[in-house]
């Protein structure tokens, strides 16, 4: 048996950014000289992100770009050289407080377009690198929507942005090892909130990338799913070689810190395709047989080099760039956008979903 999804649902917080406003904030927070806050229009005009939704308020937002404290906020610069931001503490305190909601909405969505009861849910899969906290967020998710106490729990943690790709190879073992399953898997990250305040080039780059959201899949076995329902029916893993420093999630005083080295699109221009192709090989298909592509968008470079290492026509990631755009790197969740983005469009399968996470890892789904 295979996972068909039957529902597939999004959420995200009303606040956004649009690129300049993110530019302002960036100079308030992070440059300490003129000199690095010259350097700082070229790199965010260059994401192509073109908006981001935040769960930083809109009062808070304005006291940052207007220099006020009106809101009196921890996020708040101090104006110290020093200044690094809340404590890691005080970031987990909002996490625990402002991802639960966003989690549920998502999960509510998803429900809706299955057309399945909460109470008909038999395993929940949570994933998350966010934050921590316990009772965590399957516990909110069961008194919130209502699942059955019995609903058997998996959390897949700290695994950066293929870890909604993880997920689901949990949820095809679940959905093929029991006819009756329906599984609810949750993504949901809030970036933002490990925002770096200072001067680091790599840490910059991350804080004009990441943006926040969640997204939700409703899924079965293939055999109970109505005709036409998109099928994970293969799973990859790779770790790439010679990578381990390459991108880097580790946690700090003052938030969890994200590195990403110049090397990474090199990488995977080196050595994507040959994993690639053996994977889709032991599938019983081709790297030329696949007919359209949900790749991570860790950023425009990553997505040049899939395009480079597989030969793929640059409209192939068409679908991956405009959900970047729209909404930036949400980390998890944002693979899961892009799968709903090609399935309103009636994109041609097969399909590959494909992302990258700390390690270097490749993860991958092969749904027809």
């Amino acid at each position: 048996m295979t996972f068909a999804i039957l529902g597939l649902g999004t959420a995200l917080p009303a606040s956004t950014l649009d690129q300049d406003q993110a530019l302002r904030i960036a100079r308030s927070l992070c440059c300490r000289t003129e000199e690095q806050a010259t350097w700082l229009p070229s790199m965010y005009s260059h994401t192509g992100i073109e908006k981001r939704h935040t769960v930083y308020s809109p009062a808070l937002i304005r006291d940052v770009l207007e220099g006020t404290r009106l809101t009196g906020s921890v996020f708040l610069p101090t104006g110290k050289p020093e200044d690094r931001g809340p404590t890691t503490a005080q970031r987990m305190q909002h996490y625990a407080k402002l991802a639960p909601p966003l989690a549920v909405q998502a999960s509510h969505n998803a429900l809706a377009k299955a057309r399945l009861r909460a109470a008909e849910i038999t395993h929940l899969i949570t994933v998350s690198c966010t934050g921590f906290f316990a009772p965590g967020m399957d516990r909110s998710l069961i008194t919130a929507l209502g699942l059955n106490p019995t609903v058997e729990r998996t959390h897949v943690g700290y695994m950066g942005c293929h870890g909604a790709l993880n997920g689901l190879r949990v949820a095809r073992a679940f959905t093929g090892a029991e006819p009756d399953t329906r599984v609810l898997l949750c993504a949901v990250e809030l970036c933002s909130l490990h925002y770096h305040y200072g001067w680091d080039p790599q840490k910059v780059i991350a804080n004009a990338l990441f943006a926040d959201g969640a997204a939700a899949v409703v899924g079965s076995p293939a055999v109970a799913a109505p005709p036409g329902a998109w099928r994970a029916e293969a799973c990859g893993s790779c770790l790439i070689p010679d990578s381990a420093g390459a991108m880097t999630w580790t946690i700090s005083d003052h938030g969890f810190e994200m590195t990403l080295s110049k090397q990474v699109p090199g990488l995977i221009a080196q050595h994507l395709r040959p994993w690639v192709e053996s994977w889709l090989a032991k599938a019983d298909t081709t790297l030329s047989a696949i007919r359209s592509w949900a790749i991570h968008p860790g950023g425009p470079r990553i997505l040049d080099a899939v395009e480079v290492s597989l030969g793929l026509p640059h409209a192939v990631t068409a679908a991956s760039r405009r959900v970047f755009a729209e909404y930036g790197n949400m980390s998890s969740p944002t693979v899961l956008f892009i799968l709903e983005r090609l399935r309103t469009l009636e994109a041609p399968r097969p399909c590959v979903a494909l992302a990258f996470g700390p390690g270097l890892v490749a993860e991958a789904v092969l749904f027809r």
